[in-house]
């Protein structure tokens, strides 16, 4: 017959489920204010399929050292070969850990930050940016950056952004082009040079030179499509006996 627990060891379990319970309900809040959509874990990233990769790199970044030290992280490479997988892998990990996130795809920042001019919610808007503990700030060169009329360019808003956080709190930053082209992208290559240089002050650096993981995935389904389309195409074997 097995012992029964105890009132103090039934009280404990009781209050340990209790703060787990509330200690998983502010990592989801954390979650659902930092805007990160997607929940991606390094456990699921295939570092096999990136061979050039330095795992052991990863996993000390992961610990996010980087982001109490307030250094900057830049990933670089071609589409499909992680980058934003590794950031929002962290970016997981941060809300796990009580640090305050936020993330956007770049595109996506700087249209939030000039629908601020256009309806007076500019001081509010870039705050809620620059007080993050980290900042992730994804696919740089992916998509079109848009402006109208008078509007500041999309690299004097990400310079104000930056200048205000340097050496203050930890930005991260994937890109799908060369940094030498981001002058061109944002509209301003002097003030682009500027954010460059804040960043690399301070910033650790990792280039994916790899294949695109979604290519593959692609190439694989369409081959796993066609194997099955041949076999339905297949003629039936006849017996020896048959008409």
């Amino acid at each position: 017959m097995r012992e029964r627990p105890s009132p103090t060891a039934l009280l404990e379990h009781v209050l340990g489920a209790e703060a787990a319970h509330k200690l998983e309900q502010r990592i989801d809040r954390r979650i659902d204010r930092s805007g990160l959509k997607e929940h991606k874990t390094l456990e699921a990233f295939d570092f096999d399929f990136q061979p050039t990769l330095d795992k052991s790199v990863v996993l000390e970044l992961a610990r996010l050292d980087f982001v109490r030290r307030h250094d900057d992280l830049v990933i670089t490479g071609n589409p499909g070969t992680g980058k934003s997988h590794l950031l929002k892998a962290f970016g997981l990990r941060a809300c796990e850990q009580g640090i305050r996130l936020r993330y956007a795809r770049c595109v996506d920042l700087l249209d939030d930050l000039h629908a601020g001019l256009a309806d007076g919610s500019y001081p509010r808007r870039f705050k809620s940016w620059a007080v993050a503990e980290l900042l992730v700030i994804d696919d740089v060169g992916l998509g079109q950056v848009k402006k109208h009329g008078d509007e500041p360019t999309a690299a004097h808003t990400l310079y104000n952004l930056i200048d205000r956080r340097h050496g203050r709190a930890s930005t991260a930053v994937s890109s799908n082009i060369a940094l030498s082209d981001w002058g061109r992208y944002l509209g301003d290559a002097t003030l682009t040079a500027a954010i460059l240089d804040r960043l690399a002050m301070h910033a650790l650096r990792i280039d994916i030179d790899g294949p695109s993981f979604r290519q593959h995935v692609a190439h694989e389904r369409a081959a796993g499509r066609g194997a099955k389309r041949t076999e339905r195409e297949r003629p039936a074997h006849r017996d020896a006996d048959g008409g």
